[in-house]
């Protein structure tokens, strides 16, 4: 069975992940490509703010942090959501699976495998998508925090 006929298999719940994957790994790179290049940001907080101004430099400092984070909340998001819908498949798979033996009984144990099998793909489907955006936002949230320690430390001492 290849790839494209699992997909299928698993149903409207497998499109969802992978519309979610799509979307994941779209800011997933669009991270890698720009909070390495903002490493910079110490010098451009020297450049905004006067520096003998504690006040404004930890405002400042903040402020340029919080900009680096805009779009990890969708990463965290799908992270925590596509385990769960994998669940709801997985439920749903199971619920199809005793709802086909309780019309035709047990005589036949291959009729209710469609069922287990929806429910293994979509397992397998959301873990698969939750993974990487789980390890990513946890590496672009440590990048944040060392990027803010040193400014912090380069610019307030």
């Amino acid at each position: 069975m290849g790839l494209l006929e699992y997909i299928d298999k698993g149903g409207i719940i497998v499109y969802i992940l992978i519309f979610l994957n799509i979307i994941g790994f779209t800011i997933i790179i669009w991270k890698f490509l720009t909070i390495p290049r903002k490493r910079a940001m110490v010098q451009r907080i020297r450049d905004k703010v006067d520096i003998t101004n504690t006040k404004n430099l930890e405002i400042q400092i903040e402020y340029e942090v919080k900009r680096l984070e805009s779009g990890l909340t969708y990463i965290k998001n799908i992270a925590s959501v596509a385990p769960l819908l994998g669940l709801l498949g997985t439920v749903y798979g199971v619920y199809k699976s005793f709802e086909i033996i309780t019309q035709k009984g047990l005589g036949d144990p291959t009729i209710f495998s469609s069922g287990i099998s929806i429910a293994l793909i979509t397992t397998i489907a959301g873990l698969i998508v939750a993974i990487p955006h789980h390890i990513a936002y946890n590496h672009f949230i440590s990048m944040l925090d060392s990027i803010e320690l040193r400014a912090k430390k380069e610019l307030i001492g």
